[in-house]
């Protein structure tokens, strides 16, 4: 292990500005500098199904509440009893908490392959949230991510790894 510390340490020694944002923030992740819904060449837009989504978190947050940045309207349609008339089960999954900086009400899994309207049921205390199933590009089993509001909404502990029944509408 400490020979991978010292040759990450030696690899990114001699790094310019622009290759160590590269290492923080490879193709195909976030970089929180970046305003939401700007492509660059190393990020594509974070798709939405609001056509109006959350604001960024402040670059100064620090606490829960400063990165949860929905509104309360925004919270009362996630909470709002779910439509089971129309949703199709698409299994479980367990969910640990996704990138703070990354606004909205969302469920990053591998269970979607696009952009979807969904809910989630955490049958720990029986709450449920409608969200945003986002597709994360993994293999089927290898687990999702899910957004901080979502978890405050589940009242889910923030570093717990979440046992969830995902559902799409």
């Amino acid at each position: 292990m400490k020979y991978v510390i010292l040759f990450t340490a030696f690899a990114l020694s001699g790094c310019t500005s622009q290759q160590f944002q590269n290492f923080l923030y490879p193709q195909g992740f976030e970089n929180p500098d970046t305003p939401l819904g700007v492509a660059t060449a190393a990020q594509p837009a974070i798709a939405t199904l609001d056509p109006t989504p959350p604001p960024r978190p402040p670059k100064a947050a620090r606490t829960v509440a400063q990165f949860d940045t929905t509104t309360a309207d925004d919270r009362a349609k996630a909470t709002a009893p779910p439509d089971t008339g129309g949703e199709t089960q698409l299994g479980s999954t367990v969910a640990s908490l996704g990138s703070p900086a990354d606004p909205g009400i969302w469920l990053k899994t591998p269970l979607v392959k696009t952009l979807v309207a969904g809910r989630v049921f955490y049958a720990a205390n029986g709450k449920s949230v409608n969200l945003e199933l986002r597709p994360s590009g993994g293999v089927a089993g290898a687990g999702s991510q899910i957004s901080l509001p979502a978890m405050r909404l589940l009242d889910a502990p923030l570093t717990g790894l979440l046992d969830l029944t995902v559902f799409q509408n």
